[in-house]
């Protein structure tokens, strides 16, 4: 039994490789601009991610994941050139239905394979507005901590991983009313070190620190489908800079 387990799970893991041809290498990322920021996204295709097939497309000069309630997974869209640890991202993402649930992975990994789910840093979006902004333990990598840091607040977790908030200037309803709903919001994230920022439309939405031995340190970067939605989510203009 254990034999004919380990087989057919070799062969998921084949098939997965196939079908998304990970056995062909990507193309290199083109060269980093005046700036120091490289882009992650052509706009014509997924050169250089991976993703469970009939989710994912590039259309339209974006990045967009689709799903229906009857043909539903939590699954996620992995750049797989290389990993990141400290760095500075910017997007631009919309949700085109009513509803939905997303995010962008940072420094995470990828927890199994043949479903390409990633857990880690995610922040957070949905289509209603009432996450982004926030700072998401996706899937328990993180120390199964939950939402890390919530839109309208700075947390720090300490050396004994006991977690310590206060407010920002601006609340957390006060912070909602910049996230467009249905329409393009622009995106920053930045990770140095053990401090991680999340803005939106140029309001910082939250503020987190993460000196817990549970910390994550550098991972891969990844775009979710949320199971249990019939959701659009668009991401575009996908750019990143290293830091040292």
């Amino acid at each position: 039994m254990r034999f004919r387990a380990s087989l057919k799970a070799l062969v998921g893991l084949g098939m997965a490789a196939f079908l998304t041809g990970a056995d062909a290498p990507a193309s290199k990322a083109p060269k980093p601009d005046a700036d120091g920021f490289v882009s992650l996204f052509d706009g014509k295709s997924l050169d250089g991610w991976e993703g469970m097939p009939g989710y994912w497309s590039a259309q339209d000069g974006m990045i967009v994941g689709k799903e229906t309630k009857e043909k539903s997974a939590q699954t996620f869209l992995i750049y797989k050139r290389q990993n990141f640890a400290n760095f500075e991202l910017h997007f631009k993402y919309k949700f085109a239905s009513p509803d939905g649930n997303s995010g962008i992975q940072i420094r995470s990994k990828i927890v199994n394979p043949p479903t390409w789910k990633v857990g880690g840093y995610q922040a957070d979006m949905d289509g209603k507005s009432g996450y982004d902004g926030s700072i998401y333990d996706e899937a328990g990598v993180a120390g199964g901590r939950g939402t890390m840091s919530n839109r309208g607040e700075k947390t720090v977790w300490d050396a004994g991983n006991k977690r310590q908030s206060e407010k920002l200037p601006q609340s957390n309803a006060e912070l909602k009313k910049f996230v467009h709903t249905g329409d393009w919001n622009e995106a920053v994230v930045v990770a140095d070190g053990p401090h991680i920022t999340y803005t939106i439309n140029g309001h910082l939405m939250t503020d987190l620190t993460d000196n817990s031995p549970k910390a994550l340190k550098e991972g891969v970067l990844a775009l979710q489908i949320h199971q249990g939605f019939s959701m659009e989510i668009q991401f575009k203009e996908l750019k990143l800079k290293e830091l040292k």
